[in-house]
């Protein structure tokens, strides 16, 4: 059914992309317990995901917020600010390159890739009270992979589940890093919310990732205990304020699950996150507690990137000679099933998958 003829109603499932904001092709997805809005003109990025019970928003929000890159034209450009400029925080499906600017098969590629910037087609798959689904369609500007997503949302359920494709088109083998870039904050995330995740490894960037940095760089250790420049541990279960002024980067491996909970006490509510970990072999935790002073942050942001990702480390170039790209052979299909959303008094002392 398109957009002109769609029956509404205000009960059930619904999903409408019918909406714009900003002058941006907007999806929203809902029921009765969760409202999600999603830019399918920027990447098809999840731009709020909000508990409506509570009017709890789970996702972080930059100062700037939503910028439409077909309307805003900055003032100079580099390879990372390319993406940066218009990163309204949320959640981002990044590929085929999720990392720092790097020559990558012989292209140029910024921070990040090239998919979170362009408009996705949309096409409503099924719209009825009991479950809505929608696909999202992009392709990647300057490698051969086509990214199709399907979200559906049942009528009472307050997570979303993805089923994502990634397909390389070339007449060659390539490698793939995929991430997904999902940043924790809104009205949801604060001082002491717990982290809770399988058994796993940590390990920390080789160098610093800002000068606000206090992860000891090139550490390599047990969960959840990691070491700090000033030579003391910290515990990565406890998440701090904005008032500990850090930005840190560490990476989550070997992980026996693939899942993670964040958990306010006082709301009651975690953020749950359920994805293959077979694919996803690392957890990229990336820490924006008030630190990153200078551009874009300037001092101003509290977010809690926990992002699955398939490779580690700097770009794809060093992924590659690190042997964590994943590779897709010419013509091939890799996919991933994920669940994510809210999940009401979550067991912080079973230690388990929120989905289970």
């Amino acid at each position: 059914m398109g957009t002109n003829y769609q029956n509404e109603r205000v009960y059930g499932a619904r999903v409408s992309d019918a909406w714009e904001y900003r002058g941006l092709k907007t999806v929203i997805l809902e029921n009765k317990h969760i409202r999600i809005q999603i830019l399918s003109d920027k990447g098809a990025d999840i731009s709020s995901f909000v508990h409506k019970a509570t009017d709890t928003e789970f996702m972080f929000k930059t100062p700037w917020g939503i910028r439409n890159p077909s309307l805003t034209v900055p003032s100079t450009g580099t390879a990372s600010s390319v993406w940066l400029d218009f990163y309204e925080g949320g959640w981002q499906s990044v590929i085929p390159h999720g990392g720092h600017p790097r020559t990558y098969f012989g292209g140029d590629f910024g921070l990040h890739g090239d998919v979170n910037n362009i408009p996705w087609d949309t096409k409503i798959i099924t719209d009825s009270p009991e479950i809505c689904k929608i696909e999202f369609t992009g392709r990647s500007i300057r490698s051969p992979f086509e990214i199709k997503k399907t979200i559906s949302l049942k009528s009472d359920d307050s997570f979303i589940e993805i089923n994502q494709e990634v397909t390389n088109y070339a007449e060659e083998d390539l490698n793939v890093v995929w991430l997904e870039h999902i940043a924790i904050g809104g009205s949801f995330l604060a001082e002491n919310c717990t982290l809770t995740v399988p058994d796993c490894n940590i390990i920390t960037r080789p160098q610093e990732v800002d000068k606000s940095s206090k992860f000891k760089p090139g550490f390599s250790g047990k969960w959840p205990m990691v070491d700090m420049q000033n030579g003391s541990q910290s515990d990565l279960r406890i998440i701090p304020g904005k008032s500990d002024r850090s930005l840190d980067m560490a990476y989550l491996t070997d992980l026996t699950e693939g899942w993670y909970a964040v958990t306010n006490d006082e709301l009651k509510l975690s953020w749950g996150v359920e994805f293959p970990k077979d694919l996803f072999q690392y957890l990229q935790y990336w820490r924006l507690f008030g630190g990153g002073f200078g551009y874009p942050w300037y001092g101003r942001c509290y977010a809690a990137g926990l992002e699955p990702c398939t490779s580690w480390h700097e770009s794809g170039k060093d992924q590659s000679e690190s042997d964590s790209a994943y590779p897709v052979k010419e013509g091939k299909t890799i996919s991933a099933n994920i669940k994510a959303g809210i999940i009401e008094n979550y067991n912080l002392k079973e230690k388990s998958n929120p989905f289970k």
